[in-house]
């Protein structure tokens, strides 16, 4: 059997793991920006038919998802997220020779693989190598990380681009997959406790999916995402058109507000989350679901204020609820869905969950921008109201969940909770 070196500790797994995460999320942020004038200004096609590519790139992508589930529980999850790195760094190599439509619907397509692969197995990885209030506070610093690294590279993009050269889109594309290759690497040199477990991919478990499915308390914390993933949409979708259009505010203030909640997320989200781990994940996800409806009812208000500076002073107070309702709400989520899902079949439910996050992301510019040209105070009581259900529906799940994914316990109460899963923790990796 394959020996292990030496001894690593959380603190080295968990430093590998976010340098994955900082060079994967700044090669990102300098291309995500872009993507649509990247093959606008690439292939010369027009802005819409660009954006119709990618839409049906995404949808068909999602059948990625259970592919993705059934291959972390059968290689590990480790495997799948290095595997997704390779392939989106193989796409963003052939970027620049996506001339034609054909050809960039062929490399977006592998990209979009992906990038629908990458939640549920990132998601799994992290389970595997980090238990009980550990699991929160290094989903709580990628959040961190990730917003701060996205932000980072936005500004090495806006850097390359006033060099004003064409050549500059290419180093933005390539640059980017040099971060997928660098993640990859860091990744792979994380270990597992599959790593002492026996060779070759383990037996699939009888019933699949059914699973998933008879998994009911599972399958409604699923469900009730749905409505608090939405919510999520409405900083980049519907926001900005109420702002500057039902609103008549400055188009400025929507990227003034974006920087606020991305700043927010990074200073705050691994301070907010360590004090959260006194408390029950169900409660903190709830509560972070519940400022979400405060939040939309605020932005419906704002429709009724006609004085400028109290309508600004509205947009930023509405902004900073649905910050805060974020902060609860995103790593406590995950950490919780992550401890509800069993070990055996773990990356067959992530992939459940993740396609509450999925559907909507890919529905919400056409179900929000109706609902917002329908009524905008429709759409947002609408939203507050889905939200509200979500919170109420977490709480009442509490008692059906299992303990050790209600509670953040410590490393070593999660280690013997959660046995015989074997976390990565001070132990020394050998041939089992």
């Amino acid at each position: 059997m394959r020996k292990f070196p030496a001894v690593m500790t959380v603190k080295a797994v968990k430093a590998k793991y976010m340098l994955g995460m900082v060079v994967d999320s700044v090669g990102s942020g300098m291309y995500l920006p872009l993507s649509l004038l990247y093959f606008h200004h690439v292939t010369g096609l027009p802005l819409t038919r660009v954006g119709a590519v990618m839409t049906t790139a995404a949808v068909i992508s999602l059948v990625s998802n259970p592919v993705a589930g059934v291959l972390i529980d059968r290689f590990g999850a480790r495997t799948v997220v290095v595997g997704g790195y390779l392939l989106r760094a193989a796409g963003f190599c052939a970027y620049p020779l996506a001339h034609g439509g054909g050809v960039m619907f062929a490399v977006v397509l592998v990209v979009a693989f992906g990038d629908m692969a990458y939640p549920p197995s990132v998601q799994s990885f992290v389970a595997e190598i980090v238990q009980g209030r550990e699991r929160d506070e290094l989903l709580a610093a990628q959040r961190s990380l990730r917003n701060a690294g996205l932000g980072a590279g936005g500004l090495l993009a806006g850097t390359v681009l006033a060099l004003d050269s064409d050549s500059a889109y290419h180093v933005i594309v390539l640059a980017a997959a040099a971060g997928y290759l660098a993640a990859a690497v860091c990744m792979r040199s994380i270990p597992t406790a599959r790593d002492t477990a026996p060779k070759g991919p383990r037996a699939a478990p009888a019933g699949g999916y059914r699973l998933v499915v008879r998994n009911r308390p599972f399958l409604a914390l699923s469900l009730l995402n749905i409505p608090t993933a939405f919510g999520y949409m409405v900083l980049s979708v519907s926001l900005p058109v109420y702002l500057t259009q039902e609103l008549d505010a400055a188009d400025s203030l929507v990227g003034v507000l974006y920087a606020v909640n991305t700043a927010g997320i990074a200073l705050l989200q691994i301070p907010v989350t360590r004090a959260l781990v006194r408390v029950r994940r169900t409660r903190a996800v709830s509560a972070g679901a519940g400022i979400f409806a405060l939040s939309f009812l605020a932005y419906a208000a704002l429709s009724t204020l006609s004085d400028h500076t109290v309508l600004l002073a509205g947009v930023f107070g509405a902004t900073a609820l649905f910050t805060a309702g974020e902060l609860l709400h995103g790593a406590t989520a995950s950490a919780l869905v992550a401890g509800a899902a069993p070990e055996e079949t773990r990356g067959r439910h992530m992939a459940v969950y993740q396609l509450s996050w999925a559907v909507p992301i890919a529905l919400a510019p056409a179900v929000l921008t109706a609902l917002l040209s329908a009524s905008a105070a429709g759409m947002w009581l609408l939203l507050a109201a889905g939200v509200a259900v979500s919170s109420a529906g977490v709480l009442a799940l509490e008692r059906r969940l299992p303990r050790a994914s209600v509670h953040p316990l410590p490393p070593e109460e999660a280690d013997t909770a959660h046995r015989p899963a074997g976390p990565v923790t001070d132990l020394q990796l050998s041939d089992g």
